[in-house]
C-alpha cells in the first residue's frame, strides 16, 4: 500500500525530473550561440531568444515562488518586460531587456528558490498545488518556450548551431501500409478530468459522438504534397478558401516554407543546413490555409479535432479511451519522435509501436497536426489558473493542432493537449493529415 509520504515523494520526483530537464533544454538552445545572436531579433515574428529565457524564469518566479511558496518578490521591476500580451513580439528589442549573463543568473537563482519550494509544498489542497499542478505546469510553460527557441533557430542565417542524429528510417519489412484507416461512428470520452497536469483548455472531460470518418494512416508527405506544388496548386483558385487564396496572392506563395526550386529540384534550408527537400518526411511548415488547399486537391478535408483525438485515443474492441495512441506507457523513441532527440520528423510510417488500436501512425510527435476546428471552449469550461493561457484565444481566430512535433517535450504530448495558431502560421513545426466521410456502404 502506497502511504501518502511515498505518493508525495514521488510527485516532487517527477516535478524536479520535469524541471530539470526544461532547463537543460533552454540552456542548451542559448548557450550554443554568441550573445549577439540572443539578443538579436531573427524576425519579427519571434522574440529574441534572450526575451524567451528571462520570460521563463519570470513565470516561474511569479507561479512558484510567489504564488504557491509565498516568497517576496525577487525582481518586480521586470515583471512589466516579459509580459507577452503587453508587448509583442516585434517591439521586443527595444525592450530594456536582461542581457544574456543576468537572466542566465536570473534563470538560476529563481530555480534554485522553486526547488526548495518544491521540497517544502505539501502538493495537495490548494487547487494550485494539488498533484504538484503548478510545477507542471511551469514545466510545461518553459518546454512550449523551448520549442519557440527551436522554431527561432531555424529562422536565423548562418551557419547550423545544433547537431542531432538523423531519425531512424521505418523498420525493413513493416510492409505496406493502408492508405487510410476507418473509425467506425459512436461515441467516445473527449478532454480529461483525471491527467493532473492537463490544462484547462483539455478539460473537462465530456462524451461526444463521432460520425465514421476516415483518416490518413500516416501524415502527408513531402512527396505528396510535391505533387500538389508541381500540379499548380498555389496557382488555381478553385483550391483554397476565399481568405486563403487572398494570403497566397498578396505573399506571392509558391511552396512550404524555406522550399526553394533550384537546379532541377526542390531544396530546403532546416537548422542552417541546405540540403535536397527529403520526399519520405512529413511535409512541414505549411500554413492552416495550405493544408486545406491540399486536401481539397486530394479530394478529401481537415479531420475535425474530435475526429483526430478519436482516431488518437479510442480504443473501438474495448470501449475505452487512452492517454497516448498505444496506451498508458510513456512516449518512448521507439513509440513517438519527441523531445529534440532529432532536429526533424522521421519518414512517414515509422514508429510502429506508437500507432492507435486501429492502426494510425505518428500521431504524436513528428509534426504538430493543423485540425478544421477553432480553438473553443469545451462544454463547462473554467478558466485555470489565469484567463490568458487559454480563454482569451478562444474564436475563429485561431486554428487547433493536435499530436506535437519532434521539438514537443514528452511533459506536453499527451492525446489531450490542444494547441492553436493562426491559420497563416508557417514557422511552426506543422503539417497535416487528410480525413473523408466514407459513404454508407463503407461503414456496413
Amino acid at each position: 500500500m502506497v502511504t501518502a509520504d511515498q505518493e508525495r515523494a514521488a510527485l516532487r520526483a517527477r516535478a524536479h525530473d520535469a524541471l530539470t530537464r526544461a532547463r537543460t533544454r533552454t540552456l542548451a538552445l542559448s548557450d550554443c550561440v554568441e550573445d549577439a545572436e540572443l539578443t538579436a531579433q531573427h524576425s519579427p515574428l519571434m522574440s529574441p531568444l534572450v526575451w524567451d529565457m528571462a520570460h521563463i524564469g519570470n513565470q516561474e518566479e511569479q507561479w512558484l515562488l510567489r504564488a504557491v511558496g509565498g516568497e517576496a518578490p525577487l525582481r518586480p521591476e521586470i515583471d512589466s518586460l516579459y509580459d507577452a500580451f503587453e508587448h509583442p513580439r516585434a517591439e521586443r528589442p527595444a525592450l530594456p531587456l536582461l542581457p544574456p549573463d543576468e537572466a542566465r543568473s536570473y534563470l538560476a537563482t529563481v530555480r534554485g528558490h522553486a526547488f526548495r519550494v518544491l521540497e517544502r509544498a505539501e502538493l495537495a489542497g490548494r487547487p494550485l498545488e494539488a498533484d504538484g499542478f503548478a510545477f507542471g505546469m511551469i514545466a510545461q510553460h518553459e518546454q512550449q518556450h523551448a520549442e519557440t527557441m527551436l522554431i527561432t533557430h531555424q529562422l536565423r542565417r548562418g551557419p547550423a548551431a545544433l547537431s542531432a542524429p538523423p531519425p531512424p528510417a521505418p523498420p525493413d519489412g513493416s510492409g505496406p501500409l493502408r492508405s487510410e484507416v476507418l473509425v467506425p461512428a459512436g461515441a467516445f470520452t473527449m478532454g480529461t478530468d483525471d491527467d493532473p497536469w492537463a490544462l484547462d483548455n483539455e478539460r473537462p472531460a465530456h462524451r461526444r459522438e463521432v460520425p465514421a470518418f476516415c483518416i490518413d494512416t500516416v501524415p502527408v508527405s513531402n512527396a505528396a504534397y510535391l505533387r500538389f506544388v508541381e500540379d499548380g496548386g498555389y496557382a488555381d483558385p478553385r483550391w483554397w478558401s476565399a481568405a486563403g487564396w487572398d494570403h497566397v496572392r498578396r505573399n506571392g506563395l509558391r511552396a512550404p516554407l524555406f522550399w526553394k526550386r533550384e537546379h532541377g529540384g526542390w531544396w530546403r534550408r532546416r537548422f542552417g543546413i541546405r540540403e535536397p527537400v527529403p520526399e519520405a518526411e512529413p511535409v512541414m511548415h505549411v500554413s492552416w490555409y495550405e493544408a486545406d488547399a491540399y486536401a481539397r486537391w486530394a479530394g478529401r478535408r481537415l479531420p475535425t479535432e474530435a475526429e483526430w483525438e478519436k482516431a488518437a485515443r479510442h480504443d473501438p474492441r474495448t470501449g475505452g479511451d487512452l492517454r497516448f495512441p498505444w496506451g498508458e506507457g510513456e512516449p518512448g523513441a521507439d513509440r513517438a519522435n519527441l523531445g529534440q532527440r532529432h532536429l526533424g520528423p522521421a519518414p512517414v510510417g515509422a514508429c510502429p509501436r506508437g500507432a492507435s488500436p486501429l492502426g494510425v501512425r505518428q500521431l504524436m510527435g513528428d509534426v504538430w497536426e493543423w485540425t478544421s476546428s477553432d480553438f473553443a471552449p469545451y462544454p463547462g469550461f473554467t478558466a485555470f489558473p489565469y484567463r490568458e493561457y487559454s480563454e482569451v484565444f478562444f474564436g475563429p481566430g485561431y486554428k487547433v493542432l493536435r499530436g506535437g512535433c519532434f521539438g514537443t517535450d514528452p511533459v506536453v504530448a499527451r492525446a489531450t493537449f490542444r494547441n492553436w495558431d493562426h491559420p497563416v502560421r508557417r514557422q511552426i513545426f506543422a503539417g497535416f493529415r487528410t480525413a473523408r466521410t466514407p459513404a454508407p456502404e463503407e461503414t456496413t
